[in-house]
């Protein structure tokens, strides 16, 4: 069995996600630099099962694309020419900025923990793969 991979995928720094192997987990992996994503994932990949990779859709709130779209079909084509063994698919990603910011203050961390942009982008990663799992019930 396969996990499944999350992508925060950021102009400067990429979150990440993955699941456990039997798909009941989701938890941070890791914030890795957007420039060296593609190398960190497939050095991944060889060393875990990952059967599917999940990137979040970046969309404004009334459902238009968002400026980040275009950096993000760039890299699955990428993938998708180099890595189709692993497919990709698009996930709505709105708002979990703000929900991994919540997450942050509920979890009791303080001010300047939640400025760690870096956390955040792991949370929103984990967020991602949490709603994505729901939505299939997994």
């Amino acid at each position: 069995m396969g996990r499944i991979l999350s992508i925060d995928y950021g102009k400067k720094r990429t979150g990440l996600a993955v699941t456990d192997p039997l798909k009941i987990i989701a938890g941070g992996l890791a914030t890795v630099s957007t420039f060296e994503l593609f190398d960190f994932l497939k050095n991944y990949i060889e060393k875990e099962d990952v059967e599917l990779i999940v990137i979040g859709d970046p969309k404004q709130s009334d459902g238009t694309p968002s400026e980040n779209k275009a950096r993000i079909v760039e890299f699955v084509n990428r993938w998708k020419k180099n890595m189709p063994q692993v497919p990709v698919e698009y996930f709505d990603e709105r708002f979990t900025s703000v929900l991994a910011h919540r997450a942050m203050i509920d979890g009791g961390l303080h001010k300047k923990a939640r400025q760690n942009k870096a956390l955040v982008d792991e949370i929103s990663a984990t967020i991602i793969l949490e709603d994505y799992m729901r939505s299939r019930q997994m």
